[in-house]
């Protein structure tokens, strides 16, 4: 036997064997530039992170609540869970985008994708709306979201009724995303944080089944942190996304940090395997997002602790799910536009 053989054969019986680390470059489908109080660390900030960990592509787009500091609360909260006052729709998180975007260079600004977020979900004027901040900005808005609909303890705290995917307002907004060909990341709960079952899947679904000319990005799959702090894992989650993926051809899942423990990696950090059988079954269908709000010193950090699950992945299909399959849901006039 060849020394070269025996070698590898060596190493494989006594498992010392070490695959070559990969280096990834990223596109981050899911970033806030705004906190829950429309403040940000700034662009400078932004860039240095992008650069310091390959992170070639961003979405970007602001936060469509404010949180309020109610007048008998002595402390500024720090979250929008910090206290039980509410939080209302706030139309300026776009413009506040949009000047940080428009003082960027033409090279800088290909790296940059913004989605348009400030509105009301409850409210029938919000298409109209959204096409007038089109009109406003041509050609900047490249997607609409994220769009908060059912959200945690958010759903609660926010001023008006809950929204649904499902209800009218948000029906007139898909249609006006397909006119545009702009993708819509939207936020939805599969379920409460105490229901054991899928209770508002059909919420995410009738759009799915009713549009199927909208690209639609599910962010975090319907799960959160808090769902998880209540329930640890959805068993149901794997098998629904399954169904979804083979009946919807536009729904697209969006990989952000609350879908990394406890479904992509296990207890000890190692990836599970169905999960990736499920990504190698549907390659162009996942993405990654950091979910980071208004801070980006800590950017880096979320999109390589994706690492893990994307070595045990094909090399192939890893680097689409690190990069590629975001920029394939855009304009398509975009797409041709968007290499390294």
């Amino acid at each position: 036997m060849p020394w070269t053989r025996l070698s590898l054969a060596l190493l494989l019986a006594t498992g010392s064997f070490t695959v070559q680390a990969r280096d990834y470059a990223y596109s981050d489908a899911h970033l806030h530039y705004v906190d829950f109080f429309q403040e940000t660390a700034g662009m400078d900030k932004l860039l240095k992170a992008m650069a310091e960990n390959r992170i070639d592509h961003v979405m970007i787009s602001g936060v469509p609540v404010a949180k309020k500091w109610h007048e008998d609360e002595p402390k500024r909260p720090r979250y929008y869970a910090g206290d039980d006052a509410d939080a209302y729709w706030y139309s300026a998180t776009d413009v506040i985008v949009a000047a940080a975007v428009n003082t960027l260079s033409p090279e800088q600004r290909r790296h940059f994708h913004p989605f348009l977020s400030g509105f009301n979900p409850n409210d029938k004027n919000s298409d109209a709306h959204i096409q007038r901040m089109l009109d406003l900005n041509p050609g900047l808005w490249q997607g609409i979201g994220e769009v908060f609909t059912r959200h945690d303890d958010l759903t609660a705290l926010t001023s008006g009724d809950t929204p649904r995917a499902n209800n009218e307002a948000m029906t007139r907004i898909y249609h006006l995303a397909a006119e545009n060909d702009l993708p819509v990341l939207l936020h939805s709960n599969i379920t409460s944080k105490r229901e054991r079952n899928p209770l508002y899947l059909a919420e995410v679904e009738e759009p799915l089944r009713n549009h199927p000319h909208t690209r639609f990005i599910w962010a975090h799959a319907g799960a959160s942190k808090e769902i998880h702090r209540h329930q640890v894992q959805m068993d149901f989650l794997l098998p629904t996304l399954s169904r979804l993926l083979e009946a919807y051809p536009n729904l697209y899942i969006d990989l952000s940090w609350s879908m990394l423990t406890p479904y992509l990696l296990d207890e000890s950090g190692k990836p599970r395997p169905e999960w990736l059988a499920l990504v190698e079954r549907f390659p162009e269908r996942f993405m990654l997002g950091s979910d980071v709000v208004g801070r980006f010193n800590k950017l880096g950090k979320e999109m390589h602790r994706f690492d893990p699950f994307l070595d045990a992945l094909p090399e192939t299909v890893a680097r689409k799910v690190a990069r590629d399959n975001f920029l394939a849901v855009l304009p398509r006039h975009l797409r041709d536009n968007s290499a390294p």
